[in-house]
């Protein structure tokens, strides 16, 4: 008899488990044999290894024919990873994820779709479409404090694709290089966090003075763009 995509789910996720629980161990043995720069790649590889399992793990309810299995796991995901979006008081647009992209080739991005996807989808409903026609979309990576400074990691080396394709859905007419310049930097703060900024290019001097400031961590967020 063959088996249900349900018991082939099941089976990868369990695959993918013990690949998690063994870079854990190998990132626990390294630790504690003080060997920091081989724990810092073992950490990097049960990483790779988890999310590559919450893929697994946000299918799988859907395979048990449950009619509002992806609805819910909408809802979970939006509980669970809280995306904060709006507008600045000077006229950009904020985007706070609770966590670092992942690095290139390093696991599926495919995960930041499933969550910021319908987060923005949520935030955009039932408003007026903003184009921002001429504007630099920026890219802030926010590294927790206590982390050593190896682990900060080159802007190379992190995708952000996934980011930049939801975004121009809600809020460009395309990213394209004359319509939209890139800059990306690193910060310090409290926890992990990728902010994204799409700002008109006009406002940039005032929001990179603001970053080189390290002002912005405080901004209120709006539903609507100020006028």
């Amino acid at each position: 008899m063959p088996r249900s995509d349900f018991a082939r789910c099941l089976e990868a996720a369990q695959r993918r488990l013990a690949r998690a629980n063994a870079e854990f161990a190998r990132t626990e043995q390294l630790a504690a044999q003080k060997n920091m720069p081989e724990a810092f790649g073992s950490a990097f590889a049960f990483e790779a290894e988890v999310e590559k399992l919450a893929l697994l793990a946000r299918v799988l309810p859907a395979y048990t024919g449950h009619p509002k299995a992806l609805e819910m796991a909408e809802e979970t995901m939006g509980e669970t990873i809280p995306v904060e979006m709006g507008y600045g008081e000077h006229g950009w647009f904020c985007l706070r994820i609770p966590a670092l992209l992942p690095k290139k080739g390093s696991g599926s991005p495919t995960y930041i779709q499933e969550y910021l996807y319908p987060a923005m989808r949520k935030f955009f409903a039932g408003k007026p479409p903003t184009h921002y026609i001429d504007c630099v979309l920026a890219y802030r990576h926010v590294y927790d404090r206590n982390r050593p400074e190896r682990a900060c990691r080159d802007h190379d080396n992190i995708e952000q694709n996934m980011v930049t394709d939801i975004i121009a859905l809600y809020l460009l007419p395309d990213d394209a290089p004359l319509r939209c310049a890139h800059y990306y930097c690193s910060a310090v703060g409290n926890q992990d966090m990728t902010e994204v900024y799409v700002i008109p290019k006009e406002l940039f001097p005032c929001w990179l003075e603001a970053e080189k400031a390290n002002d912005l961590k405080e901004e209120n967020l709006y539903e609507t763009r100020p006028i």
